[in-house]
């Protein structure tokens, strides 16, 4: 382990003191987000920068722990697109997606394109609504093509 790591370990209790490095195990289990999902986020938020140690492993600061806390926050709880918390990200700055991390402030509502709400615009709906109806009508001509004569008629 490295010295800094271990010198933040208290031996007594077994727990790590508030300041010490995490893991990406302890940060995934701590924020209830799979690894693949911090990786993932690493690569869309430059701004994730864990220490890296030999082999790749990754040592997660306080503040790291807090910026990822506060864009979990943005994406899951406030279902902001990763677009969306991006800007956040650039317009307001890391302290204050720390603060949401901490619970000490809060993002304003995302905007409609923003927000990962899966329903669908207006024009997209009346697009989708006209598609259907072409499938129905198509439907209905193969229905009379399949359909096999009346043998009576």
């Amino acid at each position: 382990m490295p010295p800094a790591l271990a010198a933040a370990h208290i031996p007594e209790t077994g727990e790590k003191s508030a300041h010490a490095f995490r893991t990406i195990s302890e940060v995934a289990e701590e924020l209830d987000v799979p690894q693949h999902v911090l990786r993932f986020w690493e690569t869309r938020f430059g701004q994730i920068r864990p220490v890296k140690r030999a082999g790749g492993r990754r040592y997660y600061r306080p503040q790291d722990i807090e910026l990822v806390a506060g864009i979990r926050q943005l994406l899951h709880v406030q279902r902001y697109t990763i677009a969306g918390a991006q800007r956040v990200l650039k317009e307001n700055g890391v302290r204050f997606v720390q603060a949401v991390g901490r619970g000490e402030a809060v993002a304003a509502e995302p905007l409609v394109q923003e927000a990962d709400t899966g329903a669908f615009a207006d024009s997209d709906r009346a697009a989708l609504a006209s598609a259907l109806e072409e499938m129905r009508a198509c439907r209905a001509l193969l229905d009379t093509l399949c359909t096999p004569p009346d043998p009576e008629a």
